[in-house]
């Protein structure tokens, strides 16, 4: 909690020195494997600018409609580097593109907390798990922390693999719930504008965080390290300014109708 506290503090001060941006309309193994290695089911006013870190207490502490918690899960980090091609890791995709989807959800006033703002694993932080296991600690410690920010949605972000290199687009995938997959839809249509795709959203059946985390979940793939065309966007600054705005665009939507 310590480092989310810090984190979150460091990146709202870069806030104040950057300008408000609009909303627009081979493999390692990791927490989130490529969608193509599994059969999966395809899916037919403000608050307080203060890190907010006790949801509970938030909510005590504003009116009856105060804006929801949104923890960003950002994938991997440390020792785990998550995917990889051409030198490039999925780590410090996950990281740069949460920054700029923390940054723009806060200028609009949502209660927003991100669990990883550097280069570190979460496993590191679980001194509570008796396991061996480096990633079931960095899954539960993931797990945990939505818990005891009572958070209302969370978005865990990716980057994919697939072995077929003309694997492109983005994927948001969902919990066997209503609540997560009008999430993932809404994510997914944001993205589908962008990158002019037609994916579809997918049921995360064999995933642990959307097995576990107890409120409405997703897993965003931002695109594949293993297409030269979706590396090539998703590791430009400019490129991901714009799928932020993206994942920022669908979370706001489904937060307005649902």
């Amino acid at each position: 909690m310590y480092k989310v506290l810090l984190a979150s503090t460091a990146l709202l001060g870069s806030l104040l020195c950057l300008p408000v941006l609009p909303l627009a309309q081979g493999q390692t193994p990791h927490q989130v494997e490529s969608v193509e290695s599994f059969q999966a089911s395809p899916s037919t006013n403000s608050p307080s600018m203060l890190p907010i870190i006790d949801g509970e207490a938030y909510r005590s502490s504003h009116h009856a409609f105060a804006a929801p918690v949104i923890l960003l899960d950002v994938g991997h980090g440390g020792i785990d580097g998550g995917t990889t091609a051409q030198g490039v890791l999925e780590k410090d995709i996950n990281l740069a593109i949460s920054q700029k989807v923390y940054l723009l959800l806060r200028s609009k006033g949502y209660a927003v907390i991100i669990n990883r703002l550097g280069d570190y694993a979460l496993s590191d932080d679980n001194r509570w798990l008796n396991s061996r296991s480096r990633h079931r600690r960095d899954l539960a410690q993931r797990k945990s922390l939505s818990e005891e920010v009572s958070t209302d949605i969370v978005v865990s972000i990716h980057a994919n693999w697939s072995a077929k290199s003309t694997s492109h687009g983005p994927v948001v995938l969902h919990q066997k719930e209503g609540r997560s997959y009008l999430l993932a839809q809404s994510i997914q249509n944001a993205m589908n504008d962008l990158y002019g795709t037609k994916r579809e959203v997918v049921w995360g059946k064999p995933f642990y965080l959307l097995n576990y985390v107890k409120h409405p979940a997703v897993i965003v793939e931002t695109g594949f390290l293993s297409n030269a065309a979706d590396r090539a966007r998703i590791t430009d600054p400019g490129e991901q300014k714009r799928i932020a705005e993206s994942i920022a665009n669908g979370i706001i939507y489904y937060l307005s109708v649902v």
